[in-house]
């Protein structure tokens, strides 16, 4: 007697292998190296953080409305990279005694500008930077009162 067995098509099978496969050299990848912060510091030495995902940095100098730089104020910016932008990094630094910041290790090609935001109390301020056309930006924000916190 012959069998009656149906073969079953191999596809299914083969895309959900190739999907774990992708998903495993997603998760082993090597992350970016975190940033350590030196307790003992000089208020006068430049804070610099790495984002370690590309060869780009953006220098800040942060004041307020006088011109006078503003100490303290923190700097921070959201990165989508890698494939499909499924990597994200959230990087912040304050400033020095001079007003003054520094990211380094950006990326040179992301999908979207870097959109950064800069704080102290209730004043802010912000930048945009596409690093495909400046990769070594400099920017000076000015801090104001956010109109909508009064």
């Amino acid at each position: 007697m012959p069998s009656t067995a149906k073969l079953k098509s191999p596809l299914p099978t083969l895309f959900a292998l190739a999907l774990f496969s992708l998903a495993a050299l997603q998760a082993h990848a090597a992350p970016p190296a975190s940033p350590t912060v030196d307790p003992k510091a000089d208020p006068k030495s430049v804070p610099v953080v790495d984002g370690a995902i590309g060869s780009c940095s953006a220098d800040f100098t942060i004041t307020d409305d006088a011109g006078a730089p503003v100490y303290a104020a923190d700097i921070r910016v959201h990165i989508a990279y890698r494939f499909l932008n499924l990597h994200k990094l959230d990087l912040e630094v304050g400033t020095n005694a001079d007003g003054k910041a520094r990211f380094i290790g950006l990326p040179e090609n992301p999908k979207q500008p870097l959109f950064f935001r800069a704080s102290q109390g209730d004043r802010e301020g912000s930048a945009f930077d596409d690093p495909t056309k400046t990769c070594k930006a400099e920017f000076t924000i000015v801090l104001r009162k956010n109109p909508t916190n009064q």
